[in-house]
Formats: structure tokens, sequence, C-alpha cells
């Protein structure tokens, strides 16, 4: 395939997005909006951050946030790939923004639940503590989320989700115990 086809075959599947798109609007606007299951995943998407600003240790709160943001990243990563290969789906929309993902949880419940996880007992074992992390948030959050049809699986293994959550974990706390964070200064 030469370079101008596969500029076309691109330009057609954008707009084969454009309707996809146009589907997912609609189906937030007259199907979603305002139902208990929208108004409960826009409280997943703030209530969150409100515990956790009330919560946070405040002394750590850039090495937290450090984790959080890194987390943040990952997750939409490694969601966009699996979504892409259609892994699993997230069947209830929030937003017409962004409509294949699950903004409360990428944005909210992740980086939140792995910021309270890294400053509760800071010393602890991070195995220990990354494998109780993860074993809650596969077995339970996720489950429940397929429950009341937030996430479909898609025969995606429950056990993949773990070492998902650990490897979100491992990575949220190793740069929030960093040792360089120091203060920005002139370097001369």
């Amino acid at each position: 395939m030469r370079v101008r086809e596969g500029i076309q075959q691109a330009n057609r599947a954008t707009e084969k997005l454009i309707e996809v798109n146009d589907l997912m609007t609609d189906a937030v606007v007259h199907s979603f909006m305002f139902t208990w299951q929208w108004w409960f995943g826009i409280g997943l998407f703030i209530i969150p951050w409100i515990l956790w600003f009330l919560f946070r240790n405040k002394e750590s709160t850039g090495r937290l946030l450090i984790g959080g943001f890194v987390t943040i990243i990952l997750s939409l990563i490694i969601d966009l790939i699996a979504l892409s290969y259609g892994l699993w789906s997230y069947p209830m929309k929030f937003s017409p923004i962004a409509p294949l993902l699950f903004l409360p949880y990428h944005f909210s419940l992740a980086p939140v639940a792995i910021m309270f996880a890294l400053q509760i007992k800071p010393r602890t074992n991070a195995l220990l503590k990354g494998s109780i992390f993860a074993a809650i948030g596969a077995f339970i959050g996720m489950n429940f989320f397929a429950m009341i049809d937030f996430y479909d699986p898609k025969g995606w293994s429950t056990i993949y989700d773990f070492f998902i959550y650990l490897f979100l974990f491992f990575v949220a706390h190793w740069f929030s115990n960093m040792d360089s964070f120091k203060k920005i200064s002139d370097p001369s």
C-alpha cells in the first residue's frame, strides 16, 4: 500500500470514528444522562478527589500526586490498547468526549485509590500492600463494575486485572518514593 492509499484509508476510518462518536453522543444524551448510573459515575469522578483532598498526607502531597498522575497516564495507555483490541469495553457512558473510556476510573478512582494505598502504612512491604490493593481492585472493584454494567470484561480474566493493578501500584510506588525530588534552582 502506498502512502497516498494509506492516507485515504485513514481518512475513511476517521469518518467512521466521527459516525461512532455521534452514536455515542446520542446514547449519552438520550439514554444515560441523568439516570442513577450516570449520577453514580459523576459521583465516582468527584467524590474520591474530595476525600483525597480532605484526608491526604499533606506533607507528602507532591509525591502522592506524582504517583497519581503516573497512574492516570499508565491506566489510559493500557486501556486504549485493550479497547483497540476489543479485550473489554465500558457499556455505560458518562460523556460524549472520549466515549470508549471509563473516565471516572482513569481520572479519579484508580489514581486516588493508589494515592491512598501509598500513604497508608508507608513502611509496609510494597509487595504485600500492592497485592492487597490489586486484589481489592480486581476481584471486588472490577466485578462490582461488571455487575452494574459499567464494565464488560468480554472474557478477560480478573486475574489479568490483578496483575495490571499490581503493575500500576508498583510504578506509582516507585515514582512516589524517588529520592531525586529537590526544589528547582538556578543552575548558575
